[in-house]
């Protein structure tokens, strides 16, 4: 026997080891497969035998247990072992990863979530890493709260497991996350679920996308002005650096932020310090930032467009997100729940996917990610006829997004505005309407130029406005001319 079987035979023989689990297969192998290992195994069909046999046993030293099981369930079974014995590491094992069984184990002290079906090598190799130290065994985190809402972070592919472990991991750790992904893969939700199983989830979460604020207007925003500080600064602004003091500020498309403002945000991270624009008080903070990216920040830092040391400071730890070609096998969880969602709060019946329609969406490159998944099940609450969609359902869905992209449903664009709204009111903002209704415009007509190639002529026949009336909003120096 090598001396490294010998090592791991001296630990292995004096560990016992608890196999909790209604199936009778799994029981099984897994029991031998962890005698085989050298362990000393009990195997229970029940979370109920397991407590029974604690009254009258010593405690062991790991249990595996599953989740779903008649009677008393595992995450129940998971507390009752915790009441008893804080420091005793928990394997919790289901056939069901998703966000709630993950989120329920670790949010009870779990040491792992191992997935059915699990290699048995994987299995013992866990066992192995658990009975070092138990004392470690308390988790850092939880992953993410159950819920049916739209837009929830959903998936059972191999990638999303592994996300989900690393939320439940990273909530607590006060460290900087970068998430990065491809646009629509659900960066913010990350961040929202690193937040609400933090100890800062009383506080507030603040979310800015930097890439939607001009520039000139960016750092009010992140750090506030006092009044006077500029024309139009009628009255002292707080920035969303102090609206989320104490909580978590989530960064998105931070590889858009402007230079000199890239060196503001570096001081506040490394001192957590800053002045309002046109101030004198040195406001201090305690704000857990969370940044995103679709962008490859190291190419920006070898152009010279983003700070290394910005990086480095945001880039503790790196969740990437896989778009949705890559997971695939998550398209009919997500779609049919999006599906469902929509027809809930559309006041529509209930619709599911045919299996022709189906494999049409697996047949689909999805550039738009999840969001485009979700917009597509919106669009087919509303649209399609009958109760269940089919392959032709799909087709005039997709087509009607192709040629009429303009058509809007309402939901498209006025709960973004309503939240808008809401948060400039929340800030004591007035004169709402005439702001808003000014980058209304701006932005209305900016885009018809674009589509216009440049054509200012073109633009205004095409919102139904004069030409004059373009130029004047959008000033001579902000438009690209053709004319």
């Amino acid at each position: 026997m090598s001396e490294r079987s010998v090592e791991r035979t001296a630990k292995t023989e004096r560990a016992r080891v608890w196999v909790v689990d209604d199936d009778r297969a799994v029981r099984f192998v897994l029991a031998e497969a962890l005698r085989d290992a050298g362990y000393r195994v009990q195997a229970f069909d029940s979370a109920r035998a397991a407590l029974d046999a604690l009254d009258g046993e010593a405690l062991p030293d790991l249990v595996f247990t599953d989740v779903r099981m008649p009677g008393l369930d595992g995450l129940g079974f998971l507390d009752a072992l915790k009441a008893r014995a804080p420091a005793l590491p928990v394997i919790v094992m289901s056939a069901y990863t998703d966000i709630a069984s993950t989120a329920g184990a670790f949010r009870g002290g779990a040491h792992e979530f191992l997935s059915k079906p699990f290699d048995l090598d994987e299995a013992v190799a866990l066992a192995t890493r658990a009975l070092p130290q138990p004392e470690e065994a308390a988790p850092l985190a939880t992953a993410m709260r159950a819920s049916a809402a739209a837009g929830e972070l959903l998936g059972d592919t191999p990638a999303m497991r592994e996300l989900f472990r690393a939320i439940g991991r990273l909530a607590q750790a006060p460290l900087g996350v970068l998430v990065t992904g491809e646009t629509g893969t659900g960066k913010e939700l990350v961040a929202r679920a690193l937040h609400r199983e933090s100890p800062r989830a009383t506080r507030p979460f603040v979310a800015l996308n930097t890439a939607a604020i001009p520039a000139e207007l960016l750092e009010s925003e992140l750090f506030g002005h006092e009044a006077g500080a500029f024309t139009g600064a009628h009255k002292r602004h707080i920035g969303r650096f102090e609206q989320a003091d104490g909580g978590t500020l989530f960064l998105d498309e931070i590889g858009d932020m402007p230079a000199a403002l890239q060196t503001r945000l570096l001081r506040v991270l490394a001192e957590g310090e800053f002045f309002r624009v046109g101030g004198r008080e040195l406001i201090r903070v305690d704000v857990r930032v969370i940044a995103a990216t679709h962008q490859p920040l190291e190419t920006l830092v070898s152009e010279g467009r983003f700070r290394a040391d910005l990086l480095h400071r945001l880039d503790v730890v790196r969740l990437p997100l896989p778009p949705l070609r890559e997971r695939k096998a998550d398209l009919p969880l997500l779609a049919q729940r999006f599906l469902a969602v929509a027809a809930k709060k559309l006041g529509a019946p209930a619709k599911r996917f045919q299996a022709e329609a189906l494999r049409r969406l697996d047949q689909h490159d999805w550039p738009g990610n999840v969001r485009e998944l979700e917009n597509l099940c919106w669009r087919l609450a509303a649209l399609a006829p009958g109760e269940t969609i089919s392959a032709r359902d799909l087709k005039a869905a997709w087509r009607s997004d192709a040629v009429a992209p303009v058509r809007m449903d309402a939901g498209d664009w006025a709960r973004p505005l309503a939240v808008a709204v809401g948060a400039a009111l929340a800030r004591g903002e007035t004169d709402i309407h005439a702001a808003l209704r000014e980058r209304f415009d701006q932005i209305l007509l900016q885009t018809a130029l674009d589509h216009s190639d440049g054509h200012r002529q073109l633009a205004a026949e095409r919102l139904g406005v004069g030409r004059n009336t373009l130029t004047r909003k959008l000033g001579s120096g902000r438009a690209r001319r053709k004319d």
